[in-house]
């Protein structure tokens, strides 16, 4: 009786052990709505936005939150609406619902008063942000600085500090008094991505799309992929699939391009490259050329799939058809998928020839558009989405419903979190596509040192400089105008020229040059 008490206790043990991994092991869904955020609203409350105004940058915000699952699992949110002092509307974590966190937005009263932008910045940082009951826990803590004018204090050193503390800050100007260099200052770099306008209150809601994308890609993009002289958030998935490893290296489509090739041996799966899930807008980008069993034989150039192999998310290629199809998600069904096929003789006439071509997929929330070589081929709608599942598998060239690989050539590989991207990726790359007509940049590693040239010939006589017109801003309608010798003053700072300087120097021409207008005759 000891002994069956003794096994049967070990086998209680035992269960308890397992019951914690097995349910770790467990698929989940993951996007942006499950990012695990600290998020923190900074509005302006002065005078000059007005009650009116106020309530409608209120309901922005509502509609902004209402994309993320509001818990202590997921997004925690405050508010601080500030004017000449910050004042703490919703406290960090206190709403552990998405219903309750609305309606405390909606109650909250306008302030009134000036407008101390850094003081509310430094508050935020120093009250809000480090009162985090999960600060190990969180992965972003994002600030959104909404404001409608300049700020009457200084900016910078609570914005520096609050980049120093690994806080995302975002800034939103609204309406014709905001200063551009104050919300460079305040935002995060680069401000092409952490800088918004909005003509007025009443078209704020036209850069709501916009500031949803963003927030989303600081959750759920992780990684940046080096193009040109920036970064763009995304997944560089040569790097990430291990292609460039495991796969032969062969020349490109150009002289300057790398490519590798798949054959039937090599297998390309990975797990945990999209850990947060997908955004919900992306561009898609594969540089490929399908020669034998590939221009012919259906399969997955790329897919996402969950731990049950259900595909979450698929970019599908059909020679046996000349289609493409691209599968993703359904809050309706168990996939959605849609099919590019024959769009006006695009695809028949190029992708499968064996020769490059550049696959581009524009996928929005309700669309997605396919590009060839920079040529659109077809715009469909989607059907809404949901989360895709992560604790599977990403592969590379399988061929549908199973693990077979698909022997394919490959160059890019990528998937871009900016939907914008969509305009600056070009397929230069190609060869057919490069023409005096193309805006195309081209990065060719860089050869041996040359020998020096000839000499140049000499320049022509420089400008005799008779003195410097200053016109110098002292405030938004009033201009500070000198003519004065060179020699005696060091100018630092903005030369703006106006038709108003021509009538104050007839007769003299102007040039512009190191923010100096340059008098001579």
């Amino acid at each position: 009786l000891f002994y069956r008490a003794m096994l049967l206790w070990s086998v209680w043990s035992a269960m308890l052990l397992l019951t914690p991994l097995e349910a770790a092991e467990e698929d989940v869904r993951a996007g942006c709505s499950t990012a695990v955020n600290d998020l923190v609203y900074i509005i302006d409350g002065s005078w000059s936005v007005g009650f009116s105004d106020f309530d409608t940058a209120k309901q922005w915000l509502i509609n902004i939150t209402s994309q993320f699952d509001i818990s202590s699992h997921y997004t925690q949110v405050a508010v601080i609406q500030y004017s000449d002092t910050p004042r703490l509307e919703i406290p960090l974590g206190k709403h552990q619902g998405g219903a309750d966190l609305l309606q405390a937005i909606q109650s909250i009263t306008y302030l009134g008063g000036n407008t101390q932008t850094g003081r509310a910045i430094k508050f935020a940082v120093d009250h809000v942000f480090s009162s985090s009951q999960r600060a190990s826990l969180v992965k972003n803590r994002i600030a959104v600085v909404v404001t409608d004018g300049k700020s009457q204090d200084d900016v910078v050193d609570a914005s520096m500090e609050a980049r120093a503390q690994g806080i995302t800050v975002f800034a939103v100007g609204v309406g014709s008094e905001i200063t551009t260099s104050e919300l460079v200052s305040i935002a995060n770099k680069p401000s092409s991505t952490y800088v918004l306008y909005a003509e007025d209150y009443t078209t704020i809601d036209r850069i709501r799309d916009s500031m949803e994308q963003k927030l989303c890609e600081e959750s759920v993009c992780p990684t940046r992929i080096p193009v040109a002289s920036r970064d763009e958030k995304g997944f560089e998935l040569m790097v990430g699939m291990n292609i460039q490893k495991k796969a032969k290296k062969i020349p490109g489509s150009l002289v300057s391009e790398t490519a590798y090739t798949l054959t039937a041996s090599t297998d390309i799966t990975e797990s945990k490259i999209f850990p947060e899930g997908l955004p919900p807008s992306y561009v898609f980008v594969a540089t490929v050329r399908l020669k034998g069993t590939s221009s012919k034989l259906p399969f997955d150039l790329w897919r996402v799939l969950s731990k049950d192999k259900e595909v979450q998310a698929a970019v599908t290629l059909s020679g046996k058809d000349k289609a493409v199809t691209f599968t993703t998600t359904s809050m309706t069904e168990k996939e959605q998928r849609v099919i590019f096929k024959d769009a006006e003789h695009t695809v028949k006439n190029t992708l499968y020839d064996g020769k490059w071509h550049q696959l581009k997929l524009l996928v929005r929330p309700r669309q997605v558009i396919s590009f060839l070589d920079d040529q659109q081929m077809q715009e469909v709608m989607l059907d809404p989405v949901e989360p895709i599942y992560i604790n599977g598998e990403t592969q590379v060239s399988k061929r549908r419903g199973t693990d077979a690989t698909v022997p394919v050539e490959i160059q890019k590989l990528r998937l871009y979190c900016d939907p914008h991207q969509s305009e600056r990726e070009t397929a230069c790359e190609i060869y057919s596509v490069v023409r005096p007509s193309s805006i195309c940049i081209l990065s060719v590693p860089q050869g041996k040192e040359g020998k020096p040239g000839d000499p140049g010939p000499s320049g022509l006589p420089g400008i005799k400089v008779r003195g410097l017109y200053i016109l110098m801003p002292l405030n938004s309608n009033l201009w500070l105008e000198s003519t004065v010798n060179p020699r005696q003053l060091s100018l630092h700072g903005d030369c703006k020229v106006t038709l108003n300087v021509t009538s104050h120097c007839p007769g003299l021409c102007f040039r512009m040059l190191s923010s100096i207008c340059w008098l001579s005759q």
